[in-house]
């Protein structure tokens, strides 16, 4: 079916011959004669003096030029019939805390030790770049939860912007409930049995305005599953700072976790060192695709380039036969004596 992008554009057709009648004649600065005493001239010939026409010959190639810049402009198109195009995956939210415990060298990765949040930024990195054909969203919590990308199929801007977190950038504290609030907020919209929402922490709620229980409800109720990971080392083996006497892990509160998980019918995994990190990313990277509404899209051919096209190449005819007259003359005429000879 032949349609027209933006029709509207052909109500701009008569402008040249508006502005030609609305805006003073333009003086070339020669000389003219002025006849004053017309009037008299015409009454002694007996008829009325002829007004000099525009020669239409001269005038229509540059009107052929304007319609077809004008048919270019309103974008013709060929439209096809409407297919379905199926889109399949998940709505994937994932929750990451940057609390300050956070920063915490507890974990080894590659033979060296790293902070929790190096190694989530490493190992949920490439758990990002298997999420093909699931919509991603990142959201990044402490005191306070923000949302720093929302839910886009563009996977790698979401790992970019995780690899590009601070610790403290949300506050030092931990609000988990926050988190899942604003979690099931950007996943209620999409459709069910789709939304996924996973939280990553090491600590207890300690901010906050909900509770992580009740936002759990809340996301059971609008049929959010949620997976929560609970990250850090056993107290026993804290690295520098389980020699120093301090036992960060004994903040991670697990059995909040775990409630959270069941509440949503999701689960509850501990990861302890890199390599149980790893087998969660693997676990979740299982979860079956689930078909979401299918769309249409109807293929569209573009068409505006053929009269574009043939308004450039008769724009340059019209310039040649300006700069070059005596050669576009020459050539007018062989071409009107080669359709003369034509039987």
């Amino acid at each position: 079916m032949f349609e027209f992008t933006w029709p509207w554009v052909f109500l701009l057709a008569p402008l040249p011959w508006l502005l030609r009648r609305l805006l003073p004649p333009a003086d070339s600065g020669e000389a003219a004669l002025q006849v004053s005493f017309l009037a008299e001239l015409e009454s002694l010939a007996g008829r009325r003096a002829r007004k000099t026409l525009p020669d239409l010959r001269q005038h229509a190639p540059l009107v052929l030029v304007w319609l077809l810049l004008v048919l270019a402009a309103a974008r013709p198109e060929w439209v096809g019939e409407p297919l379905p195009v199926p889109s399949s995956g998940r709505d994937l939210m994932l929750a990451v805390d940057v609390s300050g415990s956070m920063d915490y060298t507890d974990m080894r990765w590659h033979g060296e030790e790293v902070s929790r949040l190096e190694l989530v930024k490493g190992l949920i990195g490439e758990f990002i770049d298997g999420r093909q054909g699931d919509r991603l969203g990142l959201i990044l919590f402490g005191t306070q939860a923000y949302l720093q990308a929302p839910l886009t199929f563009d996977r790698q801007t979401v790992k970019t912007w995780l690899e590009e977190a601070l610790i403290g950038i949300a506050g030092k504290n931990t609000a988990i409930g926050d988190a899942i609030g604003l979690g099931v907020k950007r996943l209620r919209e999409r459709p069910a049995q789709s939304r996924v929402l996973v939280l990553v922490t090491d600590g207890a709620n300690t901010a906050g305005q909900i509770e992580p229980l009740t936002a759990a409800q809340l996301a059971a109720e609008q049929g959010v599953k949620i997976y929560t990971i609970g990250i850090g080392a056993d107290p026993a083996s804290g690295g520098i700072g389980g020699l120093l006497g301090m036992n960060p892990g004994l903040d991670l509160d697990e059995p909040q976790l775990t409630a959270i998980a069941a509440a949503t019918g999701g689960q509850y995994f501990r990861a302890r060192d890199a390599g149980e990190l790893a087998q969660i990313s693997q676990v979740l990277d299982q979860l079956e695709p689930v078909a979401q509404q299918p769309t249409q899209a109807r293929p569209a051919q573009p068409l505006f380039p053929w009269p574009l096209g043939l308004a450039m190449l008769l724009s340059m005819l019209l310039v040649a036969g300006e700069l070059w007259p005596q050669a576009w003359h020459k050539a007018r005429g062989q071409a009107r004596r080669l359709l003369r000879r034509q039987p």
